[in-house]
């Protein structure tokens, strides 16, 4: 059976994903100084105009001006004709205290009003909510081929214009590719996007040929390119506009391009800015923790799992796997191999992957998921997976 599936990945200086950059930062300054810092951070960008929202229960003192425009600098803007740069753009900020009723929830759980002791229990979910985790062996990240590539695509860009390879490219971008699956395994590339801002006195056919020989060939592997492989960059054949200047930008609309583009549900929760006791991020990072391992453990070759909670209350209401006909093991068996070897409480989630550092802001750009040095995409615990299976 033949398939086409489609990913899209964007770049960091897309304005959805400098907002998304600048509350990372402002989180990670947070936990630099206070680990227990509560953080709900939203951010809006539009010409010369960044807005930080939010709620914030933390003893650190951040100098939100600065980390703002910091941020802003780091990713390219900083010129006054891109119409948003770091010098000149003002940054307005509405702050407030963690609500009290929330933060009743998270610490004091409902199993510790029940009288249980285990530490664990003592740390509430920050909100009710259900999360997604995915993995699969078709690439050595563990991912789906197409979002793996869209990334690499992004990223790519951004590379090629911060050392001047192409230094007529400016911060905003898009990537898109569209794979053919054959029974299942990725066979070949359909179609290639890519469009990318960039100065005004560009030749457009200029810039195509060297997308495709700097970007494209430098990333899609030649095993995959076909003679019909589609290559379709800047088709509009202008993009000077583009960043905040050309779209307003906000936190969390890029979730997909996060998670695993497309590929598997999405329970709806963005996660930058968000301190760990936010389920939306931590289970959602301890989600793909748990499939990675499953599948690196040779359990399966494909794993999805959803996780749900209630706030206020440590234990998951729910835990499903799904392996796509993949496993050896009934669904039964491995939500029971699951639980002997992995912990879902919030408490256990931040301590066991160390989500108290100030990690987040590495973690933003080309995707959350398939980069070896984030805590959650460690395969430590395929020895015990291996041992308790053969026991099921």
């Amino acid at each position: 059976m033949k398939r086409l599936f489609t990913s899209e990945s964007v770049t960091e200086g897309h304005p959805d994903k400098i907002c998304d950059y600048i509350a990372d930062r402002i989180l990670d300054e947070a936990l630099k100084q206070d680990p227990k810092s509560r953080v709900a951070c939203e951010i809006c960008c539009t010409t010369g105009f960044v807005m930080v929202m939010g709620e914030f229960t933390t003893e650190s003192y951040i100098d939100i001006p600065h980390t703002v425009r910091d941020a802003i600098k780091e990713i390219g803007y900083d010129k006054p004709e891109y119409g948003f740069d770091y010098h000149t753009c003002a940054v307005l900020t509405d702050l407030k205290e963690q609500s009290g009723d929330i933060a009743m929830g998270v610490d004091n759980s409902i199993e510790t009003k029940a009288g249980k002791l285990d530490i664990a229990d003592t740390v509430g979910a920050g909100d009710q909510g259900m999360m997604f985790g995915y993995a699969c062996n078709e690439t050595e990240e563990y991912m789906p081929l197409p979002a793996v590539l869209s990334h690499k695509l992004t990223k790519r860009l951004t590379e090629v214009r911060k050392s001047g390879i192409l230094s007529y490219l400016r911060p905003d971008g898009k990537a898109q590719v569209t794979v053919l699956y054959e029974d299942g395994v990725p066979a070949s590339v359909d179609t290639v996007v890519v469009s990318a801002q960039h100065d005004d006195d560009v030749d457009i056919e200029k810039l195509r040929k060297d997308i495709e020989r700097e970007v494209i060939r430098k990333v899609i592997p030649e095993k995959y390119m076909t003679k019909t492989t589609k290559l379709l960059i800047n088709p509009t054949g202008r993009f000077v506009i583009g960043g905040p200047h050309g779209d307003s930008g906000l936190t969390g609309r890029k979730i997909i391009v996060d998670t695993y583009g497309g590929m598997c549900p999405h329970g709806g929760g963005a996660f930058s800015g968000k301190d760990p006791t936010k389920v939306d991020r931590s289970a959602g990072y301890y989600a793909r923790y748990v499939c990675k391992n499953i599948v690196a453990a040779g359990l399966a070759d494909k794993c999805q799992l959803q996780v749900a909670y209630a706030i206020g209350k440590a234990n998951p209401v729910s835990v499903s796997v799904d392996t796509f006909g993949t496993s050896e093991y009934t669904e039964e068996q491995l939500i029971s191999i699951i639980n002997k070897v992995f912990d879902f409480r919030p408490y256990s989630i931040i301590k066991n992957l160390g989500l108290d550092a100030p990690i987040y802001s590495a973690s933003t750009n080309y995707g959350h998921f398939g980069k070896p040095d984030l805590p959650w995409e460690k395969t430590d615990k395929t020895e015990e997976l291996k041992k308790i299976s053969c026991r099921n």
